[in-house]
């Protein structure tokens, strides 16, 4: 990519937020919240974008093409700070990883963090993660999704704007291999609940753990700052892991 397109990609102006919001009239899941961008991060678009970052979103996606080798990929949606993105790739160096983020800050960080793990393994790209799935990824080609700590949009007039909805439960869960796992986790019991009856209804997956019931947080999925201090707090979190059949 070139200096030009990475300065666009850094830089949002205001009218092209204006345009963007004319033409889509889908309602988001998120709110794109723009930091400043600091000379770190922006230096991470210049140097780093073309070793980890992802530019094409015209067609499916060759994940031997992307990473050079055949192997488990796995997707984690909305990626934070990125810790369970680069704890699994630490961990596992034989499966690939692709984290989608819209915080284009967050994403700069992030990639001097891999970079000086010198993780291989990962990719990134700051796109809508709903659309990234349903216009990239071919169906029964993942071996795994993760969606960590959406936002719950806990007031009822915005709940129309959660991801985790049926079509989106179903559209993500075509999106795995047999076997295949989508796992998310929130800190939101009513969104929990209704999370699990979502998926529970979805005959492309099945529970790993127990019939309409949460499963205990695998050490595959690392807890985060945001999490451990809620925890310290008092405050609950839950687990699905669902299985692709």
């Amino acid at each position: 990519m070139g200096v030009q397109n990475i300065d666009r990609l850094i830089y949002v102006t205001e009218k092209e937020r204006k345009n963007n919001n004319n033409r889509q009239r889908k309602v988001r899941s998120y709110i794109r919240r723009e930091g400043r961008f600091t000379p770190a991060q922006r230096s991470a678009f210049k140097l780093l974008w073309p070793l980890y970052g992802i530019d094409d979103v015209s067609g499916d996606w060759d994940f031997v093409e992307i990473f050079g080798r055949k192997s488990r990929v796995f997707i984690e949606l909305g990626f934070g700070d990125g810790r369970a993105l680069k704890t699994l790739a630490a961990r596992h160096p034989g499966n690939d990883y692709i984290g989608i983020e819209v915080h284009r800050p967050g994403v700069g960080r992030v990639m001097h963090e891999i970079h000086d793990a010198g993780l291989k393994n990962v990719r990134v790209i700051c796109e809508d993660g709903d659309e990234i799935l349903q216009k990239n990824i071919l169906q029964d080609s993942l071996a795994g999704i993760s969606i960590f700590f959406p936002d719950p949009w806990h007031k009822r007039k915005h709940n129309k704007r959660r991801l985790i909805k049926a079509d989106f439960v179903h559209m993500a869960a075509s999106r795995l291999q047999s076997g295949g796992k989508l796992h998310l986790a929130t800190d939101w019991e009513e969104y929990a609940l209704q999370m699990l009856e979502i998926l529970s209804s979805e005959p492309l997956l099945e529970n790993s753990g127990e019939e309409n019931a949460f499963t205990e947080r695998p050490d595959s999925r690392p807890l985060t700052k945001y999490e451990q201090r809620g925890l310290r707090l008092g405050h609950g979190v839950w687990d699905l892991v669902f299985r692709r059949v």
